[in-house]
């Protein structure tokens, strides 16, 4: 049996879930998602807790068990309190400006890079730092790609360590050309 899959998801107060056929519709205080659940698995309303089911024990349902209970979690929590990825930009010259569904970035390309934001997720910047952008939102699958995206537009270098890395990323650093300068 799964660990993760057999764990009951707790239902907070002003949370509601709704489940009709392989639907599941979750609704709170920051935004409703919805999510249609694989037939290998079931999804049952105790209480106030969420339980998931596999049908059978074949491979594809124990895959599938722990999957479901964790997208389930991951609405809940993501209707009540939202997701947050923060990403820094390092460099001399990069930065960025956030103007409604638009983020402009200049990371040392030729040209600015607009970039739209999708629907649900909005961008932010840090008051204090301007160089941290704060990607929120209630899909946590969406807030991470978002992020993934921006920093995928100039990853951070090894040598120098420029870039866009997440806030609090280990950036393994090498050394340069130090070898060459010391045998002439």
């Amino acid at each position: 049996m799964s660990r993760i899959g057999r764990k009951p998801v707790a239902i907070p107060s002003g949370v509601t879930v709704e489940i009709s056929g392989n639907m599941i519709k979750v609704k709170g205080p920051k935004g409703e998602l919805s999510y249609a659940h694989l037939p290998e698995v079931s999804v049952k309303i105790e209480e106030d807790k969420a339980i998931v089911d596999r049908i059978n024990d074949k491979s594809e349902a124990r895959a599938r068990h722990g999957l479901t209970r964790q997208i389930v979690a991951n609405m809940i929590q993501g209707v009540s309190e939202g997701y947050e990825k923060q990403l820094e930009i390092i460099g001399v010259g990069y930065k960025a400006q956030a103007k409604g569904k638009v983020l402009t970035l200049n990371l040392g390309h030729s040209h600015p890079i607009d970039y739209s934001v999708p629907e649900g997720i909005e961008i932010t910047q840090d008051e204090k730092n301007k160089n941290i952008l704060i990607v929120k939102g209630i899909d946590k699958q969406l807030v991470g790609q978002v992020a993934a995206d921006i920093r995928d537009f100039r990853k951070p270098e090894p040598y120098k360590g420029k870039g866009v890395r997440y806030v609090g990323e280990q950036v393994r650093r090498k050394v340069g050309k130090a070898a060459a300068k010391a045998s002439a």
